[in-house]
């Protein structure tokens, strides 16, 4: 406990007594002692200093976006979703194959983290923290900007339509490639093509409607539900493709695939404007 003490900062005070600057000679020991105290005592471990789990993000490239749209005062963007946590026992396997993509296509990035693939796969933990662990969105609208005196409405709406919702099961079940509307950006996602889709695309409709009576723009006509885990700059969805059918061979020429998908239960709705989110509906 002394050792620890030690590095506090010299302003702490727990109601002890102290030297008192009208003392004489008394400034002049205070600081003899301090400095004799610090010549004796060594520097703080790193256990101290960095937990177990650290990790340097610093020493990370980022990649840099282009915004949706232009930032204006008063404008706060809209983005609702499904959050998607990929299981535990996915996760492992995944590490493998985030590591053969990094290998074929060097130019990714974490959605969302923006950290370069190739260097977040030097460390299967940290790829595996930083880009995998991280909760991840079905989009059931258009991210879009909305002005401060639609929110209200928006997300009253939105409770009123989606709150009776039911738990069920969402499969993740194959790799696809996607591109923003302007191609500056293609996206390596997961995508529901099976169980689960039905729900999702109701729940899709359910937010058209909300949008439509706001004036905001509508989503895709034929919506492909997807999480996205990596992006790279420009239109680079053929290498993507390439790289999807290099990791995904079938095994023995069996024709089955090595099953890179996982299924997750739906957990609700969030409805995020700005910084601020609010929760739809909740299983």
């Amino acid at each position: 406990m002394e050792f620890l003490l030690a590095y506090g900062s010299d302003d702490e005070s727990d109601g002890a007594p102290s030297l008192s600057p009208f003392c004489s000679n008394g400034g002049d020991s205070n600081r003899a002692l301090k400095n004799e105290v610090s010549d004796m005592l060594p520097p703080p471990p790193l256990d101290l200093l960095q937990p177990p789990n650290y990790i340097d993000y610093s020493s990370l490239t980022q990649g840099s976006r282009v915004r949706n749209f232009p930032h204006v005062e008063g404008i706060y963007a809209l983005h609702i979703y499904i959050p998607v946590h990929i299981p535990a026992t996915t996760r492992k396997q995944m590490v493998l194959t985030m590591k053969k993509l990094s290998s074929i296509v060097p130019s990714l990035y974490g959605v969302d983290s923006d950290f370069a693939l190739i260097e977040l796969c030097k460390d299967d933990s940290k790829l595996e923290k930083v880009l995998l662990s991280r909760e991840f969105h079905i989009s059931l609208g258009r991210t879009v900007g909305i002005k401060v005196d639609q929110i209200d409405s928006i997300v009253t709406m939105l409770r009123t339509k989606l709150h009776s919702q039911r738990q069920y099961w969402i499969e993740f079940d194959k790799w696809e490639t996607f591109a923003n509307d302007d191609c500056t950006r293609s996206f390596l996602s997961l995508e529901v093509t099976g169980t689960g889709l039905q729900e999702i695309t109701q729940q899709i409709n359910a937010v058209t409607e909300v949008y439509k009576l706001h004036g905001l723009p509508e989503f895709y006509k034929d919506p492909r539900p997807h999480i996205s885990l990596l992006w790279g700059p420009g239109d680079i969805r053929c290498n993507l493709k390439q790289a999807v059918l290099q990791i995904d061979k079938p095994r023995n020429g069996a024709g089955s695939s090595q099953g890179h998908g996982f299924k997750c239960k739906f957990s609700g709705i969030v409805c995020k404007v700005g910084k601020k989110s609010y929760d739809i509906c909740k299983i």
